[in-house]
């Protein structure tokens, strides 16, 4: 009995960039990434003349404790690409249960997404977002290319966190976490 999973027929996966002959349907895709509950994340960093610049994304992960690392990826198509890589720090803000209003106006594009948010510059100015449930300061390590996607390596220089329920995404949209012991009740 083989329990290895298997490889699609055609060219290495890991070799295609954006091609129409892979054998995996995006959006069925998409959908079945979807099944994997996320936080909800708004990355920012600042412009070299000081703007402050930020996106909601749900592709953060921890990398390493010691050193301590994360990452994050953005799409290469993004109008934020050349901010980012450019950029020597960049801030991710984990967003609260609160904050889904926020998550919503940082998913579209819009030319000043900062007016009427409460937040203070950071590390490189990157800004750090009021009311986050956490916010990891990172200096830009490393970028690397994966399909349509860059993704940034950061160092954490500094964090802060508290208890604030988190806010989650799945299946296309916005939900929250709840313990066992807060099911019982």
């Amino acid at each position: 009995m083989n329990d290895l999973p298997k490889q699609p027929a055609g060219p290495d996966p890991a070799n295609e960039f954006a091609s129409d002959s892979s054998p995996i349907d995006p959006r069925d895709f998409r959908n079945a990434l979807g099944t994997y509950a996320t936080g909800v994340t708004i990355i920012t960093a600042a412009a070299p003349d000081g703007k402050p610049y930020g996106l909601t994304c749900n592709s953060f992960a921890s990398v390493s404790l010691n050193p301590p690392l994360v990452l994050w990826s953005l799409v290469v198509y993004s109008s934020s690409l050349t901010i980012f890589q450019n950029a020597s720090h960049f801030t991710v803000n984990v967003l609260g249960a609160s904050q889904q209003a926020l998550a919503s106006k940082f998913a579209k594009s819009s030319e000043d997404k900062f007016t009427g948010v409460d937040w203070t510059p950071g590390l490189g100015a990157a800004p750090v977002l009021a009311e986050s449930v956490a916010n990891f300061q990172c200096r830009s390590v490393n970028r690397y290319y994966g399909g349509d996607h860059v993704i940034f390596l950061g160092a954490v220089e500094a964090y802060t966190y508290n208890a604030t329920e988190p806010l989650l995404f799945a299946r296309g949209a916005f939900g929250r976490f709840l313990a066992d012991d807060e099911r019982k009740k």
